[in-house]
């Protein structure tokens, strides 16, 4: 049975991944890396920011020392959040879903995004106090695809109840490769939206939609039956 759903953010709530590619890209710019549209959404997409410096780095056989590191995070923060406020754009459907799910089920988001951003994000698509639990890049020390944020949410949302929720009776709704397999590895359900990568890249979720304005929780919870 269906007893709780965690969203991803960038990708499923509002289309910020051109957003993130745009800032991450401009960082590397600044410090004579190229790195192009192709390998993100390839490579990159799900990773958090320290995971795609990271990344970056030793694809391009350079050092990266934590100092420059944090210098480079500061640097696409500071950049991102003026233009999230200018050009965020809510997927059609998301804020109509989020609430009539949020009357059954308990919700929470897990996302590599910064805790600021994925607030900046829920404010604008006035969806915030439907959440009870929200796992950012700051509260895990493993991105995805491990599956440390979608287990944290679920035990934050168990924190706040008697009865224990099993992954198993959970929902995980992702739109990249990395939060599919994260969702598969914790032992959860997987909806996925493509937002950002065909059905045929997709095949591992349970479930595919293009937009949570297509889907209902019916049509969904007939997937925990099984």
């Amino acid at each position: 049975m269906l007893k709780a759903i965690i969203f991803d953010c960038d990708g499923i709530i509002a289309d910020t991944e051109p957003l993130h590619l745009s800032t991450l890209q401009q960082s590397l710019r600044q410090e004579g890396i190229v790195l192009t549209t192709e390998d993100y959404y390839a490579q990159y997409l799900a990773l958090d920011d320290r995971g795609c410096y990271k990344l970056v780095y030793q694809r391009n056989g350079l050092e990266l020392t934590e100092a420059k590191l944090s210098e480079l995070m500061r640097r696409k923060a500071e950049s991102i959040e003026p233009i999230m406020r200018r050009e965020l754009t809510v997927f059609p459907g998301v804020p109509d879903f989020i609430r009539t799910a949020s009357k059954r089920l308990p919700l929470a988001v897990a996302s590599g995004a910064l805790r600021g951003e994925i607030d900046l994000i829920l404010d604008h698509a006035g969806v915030s106090s439907y959440f009870e639990a929200i796992v950012s890049a700051e509260d895990v020390t493993r991105g995805k695809p491990d599956p440390e944020s979608f287990l944290k949410a679920l035990s934050l949302i168990n924190g706040r109840r008697d009865n224990t929720i099993d992954p198993a009776e959970c929902l995980v709704i992702e739109d990249s490769l990395h939060g599919v397999q994260a969702a598969r590895m914790a032992g959860m359900r997987c909806l996925a939206v493509t937002n950002s990568y065909d059905r045929s890249r997709l095949s591992q979720a349970d479930i595919i939609t293009s937009s949570l304005a297509d889907i209902t929780l019916s049509q969904i919870e007939i997937v925990f039956e099984y």
